[in-house]
């Protein structure tokens, strides 16, 4: 399948090459912008510069755009619940990732075809916190990939190892440090 898989995956809002530049080529970018209009421009240059760098680039909540512009692959958010990408024809090597919350999400998930599925929240107190141990439950209903997602920062790495899960995901873990 998808042998070089990367276990770390960065979620931007905007090309921002200040952010991204010094990450390690185990890390996936997905960009995830729900609020501006679609800038195909900036999405080829981000592909353009994730292609120079060794960087897998997902885009957020658009497949078929996904699909158009060759991407790596793309990134289903919890709250599309769509299947329609189903009738698509997709490459080989384009790689489905998804998030969930609960058991019910992960089964849709499943559904919808996404190979690696992001659970959250494991450590940031939100509605959708999960902690060590409902992580763990959850990640065991499935036979995909799973990576933590939410509140991950330095003090946490360590107990990521506890999880048993195949990474991680986030936002603030790579803008404070400038990558892993």
């Amino acid at each position: 399948m998808h042998a070089d898989l990367p276990s770390k995956y960065y979620f931007i809002n905007k090309f921002d090459t200040n952010n991204i530049d010094k990450l390690d080529k185990n890390t996936g970018i997905i960009l995830r912008n729900y609020n501006a209009k679609i800038n195909i421009e900036a999405i080829l240059g981000l592909k353009k510069f994730c292609k120079k760098k060794g960087y897998k680039f997902f885009l957020s909540n658009n497949i078929k755009l996904a699909l158009k512009l060759n991407l790596d692959g793309a990134y289903i958010p919890s709250f599309n619940r769509d299947t329609k990408h189903l009738s698509y024809s997709m490459k080989r090597q384009f790689l489905m990732l998804g998030s969930a919350h609960n058991n019910k999400e992960i089964k849709l998930k499943e559904r919808q075809l996404v190979k690696i599925i992001f659970l959250s929240s494991v450590f940031k107190k939100n509605k959708n916190y999960l902690g060590i141990n409902k992580f763990k439950l959850l990640s065991r209903l499935t036979n995909n990939k799973v990576i933590a997602l939410g509140g991950i920062t330095n003090k946490y790495l360590k107990k990521l190892k506890l999880l048993n899960c195949f990474g991680f995901a986030g936002i603030s873990f790579f803008e404070q440090k400038k990558g892993p």
